[in-house]
């Protein structure tokens, strides 16, 4: 399993909503410079599904990263299977005026540990900065 984590200065509320809300998803979901998230779906839903469609910048390239939701705990966890049955989980903990959030998921074989360990990492980096600029607005 492969797990990253930050510490985001902001509402429990308001990084719950940036987690799981399509519009703001596709603000901070990139892993890669040249990539971004073209299109969201997501029922937060113990059964219901998400679909992130992935794309290149230049067009040259796209997938979709989908699952379903296995267990959902309003505002502290969300855990899900991948199409592929690779299983993870975030959970979120309040801490003061900040959010402890930790993603853990299963690797897939094609990657290396270390690149999707670095790739998720860039993601929850972005979704600290995202949500801290957003409440600095």
């Amino acid at each position: 399993m492969i797990t990253v984590h930050n510490t985001i200065g902001a509402s429990i509320d308001k990084v719950w909503d940036c987690w799981i809300l399509p519009e703001h998803i596709k603000n901070w979901n990139i892993a890669i410079e040249d990539w971004y998230t073209q299109d969201v779906e997501n029922d937060l839903k113990v059964g219901g599904k998400f679909k992130y469609k992935m794309a290149k910048k230049d067009g040259s390239l796209s997938f979709d990263f989908e699952g379903e939701y296995t267990k959902v705990e309003n505002l502290s966890l969300i855990e899900y299977k991948l199409v592929d049955n690779r299983i993870g989980r975030v959970s979120f903990e309040k801490e003061e005026s900040e959010v402890k959030i930790t993603e853990t998921f299963e690797p897939t074989k094609q990657d290396s540990e270390s690149m999707q360990k670095e790739w998720c990492q860039t993601v929850i980096d972005n979704f600290k900065k995202y949500v801290e600029e957003l409440k600095a607005h």
